[in-house]
């Protein structure tokens, strides 16, 4: 079986049993090819050894490749080298004692709420049916801090049984219940009326689609970046990750508790959720002083 050949029944089965997302797959692809690639001739990536495995790093380190980019190509081998092990075809992981390159803490940048409203008002200025799917589209991004995937896989039906809740299909296919605001689920039934008014029968039920097809992520970011302009904001700003990150910092720092916002971003580990109580120290500060109970103790003197 060719190299290729390996690679891809490990993205299938990569696919079939974590139901990763197609741009996951290939994320994976591309990182085992350009691996591969930087093999000395002879050597196959399926018995690559840690030897070989420390000579790439290292002369990825020297050309200056980031930290991130290295510790995501060596996590998609070590990925590759468990399925391999569990599949028999090697009996060893040669990642198993290699270092993960240490990388600075990335924190999360957020829109401020000013902001996010200003976003929401431009869609008014956009032409055609465009700007009433957006506004619904970032009401719903907002309102329940959704990744732009989980975003394009609603679908209508779900929307117009008028539910204040919301089942979501997050990563590895885990679902979760997100509540909407009043205002997200009053906006997406407005699309959903427009988007049907007279319309040709469309063959797919995408809430952000419409007569002319789904919705893309690469559509939605750039009508974003539209929006962005039209609001005088600088769209190297705007993503809509951006706008999930935004939800989670504005949710704590007007009082949410990190277990209901884990819920809420459909995080596995609240460690990934903490990262948010980086963003803002002085509201942390200010909880503490103003929740702890010896807060007011030297007041009270």
């Amino acid at each position: 079986m060719s190299q290729q050949a390996v690679i891809e029944q490990f993205i299938i089965t990569l696919s079939a049993e974590q139901g990763a997302a197609s741009h996951t797959l290939e994320a994976y692809r591309s990182d085992l090819a350009l691996i591969s690639d930087a093999l000395p001739a002879g050597a196959r990536l399926e018995t690559v050894s840690a030897d070989h495995i420390s000579a790439i790093l290292g002369l990825w380190h020297k050309q200056g490749r980031a930290p991130s980019t290295i510790a995501r190509r060596l996590s998609a081998l070590r990925h590759f080298m468990n399925w391999q092990i569990a599949e028999g075809l090697r009996a060893d992981n040669p990642c198993l004692h290699i270092d993960t390159p240490k990388q600075a803490k990335q924190l999360p940048k957020s829109l401020s709420e000013d902001e996010v409203a200003r976003l929401i008002a431009a869609c008014s200025q956009l032409d055609g049916a465009d700007g009433l799917r957006m506004a619904a589209g970032l009401e719903l991004l907002y309102a329940a801090g959704l990744r732009i995937s989980e975003l394009l896989e609603i679908k209508t039906s779900a929307i117009k049984t008028d539910s204040q809740m919301l089942l979501i299909t997050g990563k590895g296919g885990k679902e979760r219940l997100v509540p909407l605001t009043r205002i997200a689920i009053d906006t997406a039934l407005r699309w959903c009326e427009m988007r049907d008014d007279g319309a040709i029968i469309t063959e797919h039920d995408q809430l952000m689609g419409d007569r002319n097809g789904q919705m893309s992520r690469q559509k939605f970011s750039q009508l974003l970046k539209q929006l962005a302009h039209i609001a005088s904001i600088d769209p190297a700003k705007v993503s809509p990750h951006k706008l999930r990150h935004s939800f989670a910092t504005h949710m704590l720092n007007r009082g949410a508790d990190l277990r209901s916002l884990q819920i809420l971003l459909g995080h596995a580990d609240i460690s990934t959720t903490q990262i948010y109580t980086h963003t803002r120290p002085e509201r942390l500060a200010g909880l503490v002083n103003h929740a702890h109970p010896l807060a007011d103790i030297h007041k009270k003197d």
